[in-house]
């Protein structure tokens, strides 16, 4: 009896040291957003921005307006900097003072959402034996999505007469990362030539 549980003990260590061996390094960013994560949104803003502003715009070219930005997501700050330089491209002088017009940026929806396919074996940590196993994937998918929609409120300055709301300006981004039978990865993307490794 003691032999089987003794050769069980050790066929299990083999079997795991053998599993072990497959397993792969996580990256752990130190940032708040993965540089995936970073590129989604901030091409999902350029994106929703027309290249030329055929729009009803209620202000004249090379007028000076000031921006203002209204939103819940603490990433608003970068559709700021990237229509101050889409309104600069296209004539107008982005500064706080002498401004003769106000365009509050307000900010619906800004972020990323991931959705996870997964077929195989979740990751295992043991409390009684100290074996764990890596997570073997004969089949996942990660599939990372970036979002943004935000419209203008443009006021005059300085009565603060209120002249026009855009329409909304909406895109999205994606960035979905494959694994099959354990080792072959590949990612599927719209942000162009990105190769940014999950594993």
């Amino acid at each position: 009896m003691i032999k089987k549980i003794v050769k069980a003990f050790c066929l299990s260590v083999a079997l795991a040291g053998l599993l072990s061996a497959c397993s792969s390094t996580q990256k752990i960013t130190t940032s708040v957003r993965t540089a995936t994560e970073q590129l989604l949104i901030t091409e999902a803003v350029m994106r929703s921005l027309p290249k030329q502003p055929d729009l009803p715009f209620p202000i004249p070219r090379g007028a000076t307006v000031k921006l203002d930005i209204t939103g819940i997501s603490a990433d608003k700050d970068v559709v700021k900097g990237i229509v101050a330089g889409w309104l600069g491209l296209h004539g107008y002088i982005v500064q706080d003072e002498n401004a003769s017009h106000r365009i509050n940026i307000v900010v619906n929806s800004l972020g990323t959402e991931l959705a996870t396919t997964f077929f195989g074996i979740p990751p295992i940590q043991a409390s009684l034996i100290p074996i764990s196993l890596p997570e073997l994937s004969l089949y996942k998918a990660e599939n990372q999505s970036g979002y943004a929609r935000f419209h203008f409120d443009i006021f005059e300055l300085p009565s603060g007469r209120f002249l026009a709301s855009s329409s909304p300006f909406l895109a999205g981004t994606f960035y979905n990362a494959y694994t099959v039978l354990l080792l072959f990865t590949f990612n599927k993307t719209d942000l162009g030539s990105v190769d940014i490794s999950h594993r």
